[in-house]
């Protein structure tokens, strides 16, 4: 089995951002959570508030979107695109996505490109985390419940957080932009 991040490793960007300019286009009155979201964004950086909370309070923006589930479908719409030729070049049945953005906006280009996923539980309507933020330690943590006998044989990631998940595959690379290198740990 091959395990990937998402943003900025298989898709070309960052899923979340980029679902989040596509509601506040379709939805104006989303950007209305934005700047609390910059507040807490803040925080995060000064270390006055966890990872997990500023990622609540970004979400935010969902309650102003009608059908969560539905956007997400029409956001893939127009970014399948987004995913690089390097994955869809050696795409596999069994390759699996683990990823910290919302289960909701994964799950949907992964049942379109008909692999597995894992990622963090968010309440799409209410943006609220209902489980850990799926990264660093958490994607071991899942991984291993969920296929607690699988294998990683290659491992593909664009961030020095995932070295956790890289320690389990049997080779991990390194994903910038279009480059691939193998990834010493």
């Amino acid at each position: 089995m091959n395990v990937y991040d998402f943003d900025k490793t298989i898709y070309s960007g960052d899923s979340t951002l980029d679902f989040w300019k596509h509601c506040i286009r379709k939805y104006p009155k989303a950007i209305l959570a934005f700047p609390k979201a910059l507040l807490y964004g803040m925080c995060f950086k000064l270390g006055v508030c966890g990872r997990e909370r500023w990622k609540e309070v970004f979400y935010g923006f969902l309650w102003y979107v009608p059908d969560t589930q539905k956007e997400a479908k029409r956001f893939w719409d127009t970014h399948m695109n987004g995913i690089k030729t390097f994955y869809r070049e050696r795409q596999s049945p069994d390759d699996l996505v683990i990823s910290a953005s919302p289960e909701f906006l994964i799950g949907e280009v992964c049942r379109r490109l008909g692999i597995a996923w894992i990622a963090s539980p968010v309440n799409p309507a209410t943006g609220k985390l209902e489980g850990p933020n799926c990264r660093g330690e958490e994607k071991v943590r899942r991984f291993q419940e969920e296929y607690p006998e699988a294998e990683i044989e290659c491992f593909y990631s664009d961030s020095p957080s995932d070295i956790f998940m890289a320690r389990e595959a049997q080779k991990a690379f390194l994903v910038k932009k279009d480059r691939i290198q193998e990834w010493s740990i």
